[in-house]
């Protein structure tokens, strides 16, 4: 025995209203990952850092004779990028938990890579120290960040392993006997191809898990195809 429904519910309108009221009903689905947003600039932005990240380090590597000087300019351009981009993460956050752990991280970004563009020349190891300082303060941001991230993803790992790689560049810089090129060579070589490829990495399974969230919430909004 089957039951029809009257001619008015049966109207194509009908339907779509009905698709329309179970939506307004239905859990809204989220793909934060950890305060990154759920939205695909989010993740482009996250994949810009790592990019930069990867070309500083390639760059840095493949140019081992560099001075002192030039080294430490190379490093404010690339910071001063990778700022850039950190507060316009923080930007399209909006009240989310760590937003304006992203935005501080950009901002001391920024003023590290424009202090490096200005006084390359006259406080080469001064600028190395506050390297230093700014590298430890972005491994324990990429850190927090990295504590909540994996809450929600279990054994996600990629954005602690850039975190801890920022954070060992700090203490490496500290506890380095001498402020030479070589060995800041070495340093920012290392930590650019280690924090880029954990940054991209990340972002890629961002798209992913955005991409995922999208596709499901397409076919809920297409309801079921008329028989």
């Amino acid at each position: 025995m089957s039951l029809s429904l009257p001619a008015p519910w049966t109207s194509p309108k009908a339907a779509r209203l009905m698709r329309l009221l179970a939506a307004r009903e239905r859990p809204r689905t989220s793909c934060s990952f950890g305060g990154y947003g759920d939205d695909m600039t989010s993740w482009s932005l996250l994949a810009l850092r790592g990019a930069f990240a990867l070309l500083f380090g390639f760059t840095v590597l493949l140019w081992p004779t560099a001075s002192l000087p030039v080294l430490v300019l190379a490093f404010g351009i690339y910071v001063l990028l990778d700022g850039i981009a950190a507060v316009a993460i923080g930007t399209r956050q909006g009240e989310r938990e760590h937003a304006w752990l992203w935005l501080l991280e950009g901002c001391a970004g920024v003023g590290l890579g424009l202090a490096a563009l200005a006084w390359t020349r006259t406080a080469v190891e001064l600028l190395v120290l506050v390297t230093g300082l700014w590298a430890i303060a972005t491994g324990a941001t990429e850190i927090a960040v990295a504590r909540r991230l994996r809450r929600e993803v279990p054994g996600e790992v990629l954005l602690l392993a850039a975190g801890v790689a920022s954070m060992l560049l700090g203490i490496a810089i500290f506890f380095m006997p001498s402020t030479s090129a070589a060995g800041l060579v070495l340093l920012f070589g290392t930590y650019g191809l280690v924090f880029g490829a954990s940054l991209l990495g990340q972002a890629f399974r961002l798209r992913r898990g955005v991409r995922r969230v999208g596709d499901g919430d397409r076919h809920f909004r297409a309801g079921p195809r008329a028989a």
